[in-house]
């Protein structure tokens, strides 16, 4: 059931490859037999008539140069299996015997030719350009046999009842086909040669049966080893993929210690190893949103535990309900808020559905103004949080989420700060128009196998959850979405033990001198 379940969903790979090796097998078989049955035999003549009309070509030209006429002709001859006459056109009746006759032909079927056989051939080469050439069982044809006879009779001046009718031979009787290319050449003296040549075609009929004798059983030969090697090569080149694809079924389930290491081709090599590392990627990102779900239910149960077991103290215990419990609740209410706040921001960056909207306005006043924000922390806890800027500069951006940037790079400075809580940030002019902001602590340090991945998403560098000063704990995957959107660059360095620096680079649209 499963197997025609899979059949009507789809052919599979290795049907489809054993289909395609039977069908070009399938057709090799019939251009084979095509090219036997009916193209065989003009393929043949073809050839051959090429080679009388060359041959006999190279025999004028000796003659018309005068130069190496017999052994050209011997030559051309031997090497080709012809034979060759020549006459002296000079009288007609130079045709009843050749000046010159050499025979390499296979005599038993070559052609007798005689002298009105011949007188037919010279006129027709000479109401043409000078050549001649026909192919036939009886060396001519029935239009060419009537035409031969007119001629014959206006030769000799007899008529029909006078003049017995004239029967050819021609080898008809060893069901031979014979070529016969006529050329006139012209010589030096003046005078004319008339050129014969003559091969016999051999009769292909008996050579055809025994070849498709022949060609059968290695057609049957054929079909065999087509059907075993279509087996055998199409299961060879399916079963990788049908591996691989039996892989990502398990991937599918969230089986991440599944192996992709099918092999047989480059291509399927390639394919293990895209779907080997998106396996690790998604064990890996599946392992760090379990994590997050675990901080973020922890982030989000501490404030309500505490607003609602300060509220209930108000509630029950007489004289509870002061200012600072209220404020307890309020900050708790706010942490919480600033949770909620930051998660829906991450989402609406990293789903495209939050556009940046750029403006004209002042980089330096900007953080001025976020560090209002920490004066509670400046004066209660005795954290020292210094701005170093020269100039005012300008920047064409998003403000409220470049300020976002700057503001979660600072909490992220405060909650990792070092025994001195200072955090320290400079403002720095680039070349190129650029300006350059660094967020740097005193604090524990990044191992430096780690800095890579602290920009991922969910990614955190301690294990162990710990609450922070300030945030949500998700300020670095928020700055690494709104710097994306804006094309800046960013980084971070940092030494264990010493410390940490995250900047960030942005074009400048113009840079003030300050007297601060």
């Amino acid at each position: 059931m499963k197997r025609l379940a899979e059949i009507k969903g789809g052919l599979t790979l290795h049907f489809k490859l054993l289909c395609y090796f039977l069908v070009f097998g399938a057709i090799i078989l019939v251009v084979l037999w095509v090219f036997q049955s009916f193209l065989l035999k003009p393929y043949y003549t073809a050839k051959k008539s090429n080679i009388v009309e060359k041959s006999a070509a190279r025999i004028v030209r000796a003659i018309e140069q005068n130069k190496n006429i017999w052994t050209t002709v011997d030559n051309v001859a031997s090497y080709n299996s012809l034979t060759v006459y020549l006459y002296d056109t000079e009288s007609v009746m130079g045709f009843t015997t050749p000046i010159y006759e050499i025979n390499y032909d296979n005599p038993a079927a070559q052609l007798t030719i005689e002298p009105h056989e011949v007188y037919s051939y010279y006129r027709y080469a000479k109401n043409g350009d000078g050549t001649y050439m026909c192919v036939d069982s009886n060396s001519l044809d029935d239009i060419a046999r009537q035409k031969l006879e007119r001629l014959r009779k206006a030769f000799t001046g007899a008529t029909s009842d006078s003049t017995p009718e004239v029967h050819y031979r021609s080898g008809a009787t060893n069901n031979v086909e014979n070529m016969v290319y006529a050329a006139v050449a012209s010589r030096s003296e003046g005078d004319e040669m008339f050129v014969l040549v003559t091969s016999s075609i051999t009769p292909l009929s008996n050579t055809l049966a025994i070849m498709q004798g022949q060609l059968l059983w290695v057609s049957v030969v054929f079909v065999i080893l087509a059907l075993l090697f279509s087996l055998y090569a199409s299961r060879r080149i399916a079963r990788p993929i049908s591996k691989t694809n039996s892989a990502a079924k398990e991937l599918a389930k969230k089986n991440y210690s599944v192996e992709f290491d099918a092999k047989g081709y480059l291509e399927v090599k390639e394919l293990n190893d895209t779907l080997n590392y998106a396996k690790t990627e998604l064990a890996a990102t599946e392992k760090l949103q379990r994590e997050l779900i675990a901080n973020i239910s922890h982030d989000l149960r501490t404030p309500l535990t505490m607003i609602t077991g300060y509220g209930e103290v108000m509630r029950d215990l007489p004289g509870e309900n002061t200012p600072e419990n209220i404020q307890i609740i309020i900050d708790e209410a706010t942490r919480l808020s600033t949770l909620v706040n930051d998660l829906l921001d991450l989402s609406k960056l990293q789903s495209g559905a939050l556009q940046a909207e750029k403006k004209e306005f002042c980089l330096t006043d900007s953080v001025r103004d976020i560090f209002t924000r920490y004066a509670k922390l400046v004066e209660q806890d005795g954290y020292n949080i210094i701005f170093e800027a020269y100039e005012n500069v300008y920047i064409n951006a998003d403000e409220l989420r470049i300020s976002q940037v700057i503001y979660n790079l600072v909490n992220n400075a405060v909650n990792h700060v070092g025994e001195d809580k200072t955090v320290i940030v400079t403002q720095k002019p680039q070349k190129g128009g650029k300006v350059r902001i660094e967020v740097t602590d005193h604090g524990e340090g990044i191992p430096a196998d780690k800095l890579e991945y602290i920009w991922e998403r969910y990614y955190k560098v301690d294990k162990e959850h710990k609450r922070g000063v300030i945030g949500s704990g998700l300020g670095l995957s928020i700055v690494k979405s709104i710097l994306d959107a804006h094309n800046a660059h960013y980084g971070v360095r940092s030494a264990l033990g010493k410390g940490s620096t995250f900047w960030f680079e942005i074009a400048a649209t113009r840079i003030e001198k300050t007297n601060l």
